[in-house]
């Protein structure tokens, strides 16, 4: 039976931690076992008090500090025991019951990196600027690497373990999301599924700003022309 290791980083979400964490317990998957990895990565709000009981039921990783969303994966990256791994923000905005259809194009057509597009499904976004910026960086990327995504910042990348863990990851903030693309555009293709999105505002706890965008780029050029 397959496994599928499924990463939570985490960060001052008191409010939706544990409904995520509620919601991918419930997802049902057909032949495969599920192992919950959750980091947090140096809350500062009740995120951690809200973890601790659950510290005999899933693998719960605390950071010392804030060091960055990559920084979280990476860390989760050394504890996987799966097949297949799935990176899950533990914000509300992405769902994981679409979790079979980020998988199928894995299990059943022998691919080895899925992406849940946001631009190919249904979406609520919420800052233009944003979703602006999401379009420029997508663009950026299938110029320099050759290719046809519609949407490398999504949450919801999919690998077989094998894949994952032979990449050479240093980011430690948001800018892990175009260090895994640009190194996995050098050696596999992308497949993308569509995917529903519930986009909030900074208001309600988005964290990623203009300088990710930016950061964003310069590690795209730096995988093309320096790496």
């Amino acid at each position: 039976m397959l496994k599928l290791s499924i990463i939570i980083p985490t960060y001052n979400e008191e409010k939706t931690v544990l409904k995520i964490i509620n919601r991918v317990e419930r997802v049902k998957l057909e032949n495969i076992n599920k192992e919950i990895i959750i980091v947090d990565d140096g809350s500062t709000d009740q995120t951690k008090e809200i973890l601790k009981p659950l510290e005999e039921k899933y693998k719960i990783i605390y950071q010392p500090k804030n060091l960055g969303k990559g920084a979280a994966v990476r860390t989760a990256l050394n504890q996987i025991t799966g097949d297949i791994v799935l990176i899950q923000d533990a914000d509300l905005e992405y769902n994981p019951e679409e979790y079979s259809k980020l998988l199928d194009p894995i299990i059943n057509h022998d691919l080895n990196v899925v992406y849940g597009s946001r631009m190919l499904g249904a979406h609520t976004a919420t800052n233009f600027y944003y979703y602006l910026g999401n379009k420029l960086i997508t663009f950026i990327a299938n110029l320099l690497y050759n290719a046809s995504l519609t949407d490398i910042e999504t949450g919801y990348k999919v690998f077989r373990k094998d894949v994952i863990i032979n990449l050479n990851l240093t980011a430690n903030g948001f800018d892990i999301e175009p260090e895994i693309t640009a190194q996995i555009l050098k050696k596999y293709n992308i497949h993308e599924v569509p995917i529903s999105y519930f986009g909030r505002d900074f208001s309600e706890g988005k964290k990623i700003s203009w300088r990710d965008g930016l950061q964003a780029i310069l590690v795209l050029l730096k995988y093309k022309f320096i790496n």
